[in-house]
């Protein structure tokens, strides 16, 4: 059986580049594989929290999930914290995971920054938490961010050690799924930086709460530049920009990837109807676009934010369905370490 595991961290604002990058997909994928989505409520204490903002945001996320589409009676949605298997398996591969991969992790570096010393361990040990959740239901595909790719990779690592540790063929060897066009979303007012919920401001994201008028103003007031749009020639072999292109123009070629994304077409095939045109038509084009995608999608979103009772259901429905595949697969684990156990 091919079997998806996913995640999205409760961090607030989810935004377009969420919704591209990620969300977009998990609802694609639902007709071809079992899938399990999670709100990773635990990996967002690695940085603290307020409590009861957690608790909003991790119903945000679920509205969000169940505003694109995904249906929680075919996929499983639930929060992490609910299932005691992902922290009970992520301990055994705390004790299998070598200090060295941890210490090759990226993310650890960009998050901690200069105050490395004062970091949670959480934040150092977050890579063997996304393998637990990973494994715990024995996925064999993962649909990931480039910026996730390493994590991945260890997760492999650590199937493969522990199947070699212990003489066994437990654990499958995850592949990585890398979809769509937009996965990478920028800023609105500066092509260069990632799209993000921390951006101080909110001109920068298309919020999946924004409703139709709001994403047409964002799509308006987006940084542009005073030069044509392109010909074929920005469009690789590979079916996306050049970096020389998305270098010199990151405006164009960020904006370009939406109107692709939103309309599930080709970079190539969008440059072509574009080409020589300048960002007014352009413009006008994505905002009619993006209000009759995201638009209705944000008015549901905000609708069962309102509805807690039922968002709650389906997290409790979803962890009690994740618990019943995780808990005879950490019992085996726990057989093959040598846990005596009743």
């Amino acid at each position: 059986m091919k079997r998806i595991f996913s995640g999205v961290q409760p961090s607030g604002n989810l935004h377009l580049g969420n919704y591209l990058g990620a969300i977009r997909n998990f609802v694609a994928l639902q007709q071809d594989f079992d899938c399990i989505y999670c709100v990773v409520d635990q990996h967002a204490i690695t940085l603290w929290q307020d409590p009861e903002a957690l608790r909003q945001r991790t119903r945000e996320v679920t509205a969000g999930y169940l505003a694109a589409g995904i249906d929680p009676k075919t996929s499983i949605i639930f929060n992490q914290s609910q299932v005691a298997a992902h922290s009970q398996l992520a301990w055994v591969f705390n004790c299998v995971t070598r200090i060295g991969w941890l210490n090759r992790m990226t993310q650890f570096k960009d998050k901690a920054g200069k105050n490395r010393e004062n970091a949670s361990s959480g934040l150092y040990v977050y890579p063997n938490l996304m393998a637990a959740d990973i494994l715990v239901y024995k996925a064999t595909h993962v649909p990931v961010g480039e910026d996730q790719k390493q994590h991945l990779e260890l997760t492999r690592d650590i199937a493969q050690k522990f199947n070699n540790d212990y003489g066994v063929e437990y654990f499958p060897i995850v592949e990585p799924l890398i979809q769509g066009t937009a996965t990478r979303v920028m800023s609105l007012r500066d092509g260069s930086k990632k799209m993000s919920s921390s951006d101080a401001s909110d001109a920068a994201r298309i919020n999946m709460t924004d409703d139709g008028d709001t994403v047409a103003k964002k799509i308006r007031r987006a940084t542009s530049d005073s030069e044509r749009l392109p010909d074929a020639a920005v469009v690789g072999p590979d079916g996306q920009f050049t970096t020389v292109f998305r270098q010199a123009r990151p405006e164009a070629a960020n904006l370009l990837t939406i109107f692709a994304a939103l309309t599930d077409r080709d970079l190539a095939a969008v440059v072509a109807e574009f080409e020589g045109k300048g960002f007014a038509d352009f413009k006008q084009a994505l905002t009619e676009v993006a209000v009759a995608r995201l638009g209705p999608m944000g008015d549901e979103m905000k609708r069962m934010v309102n509805d807690s009772a039922y968002v709650d259901s389906v997290l409790r429905e979803g962890a009690e369905r994740a618990a019943a595949i995780a808990a005879p697969i950490l019992s085996e684990v726990y057989d093959i370490v040598g846990f005596l156990r009743p």
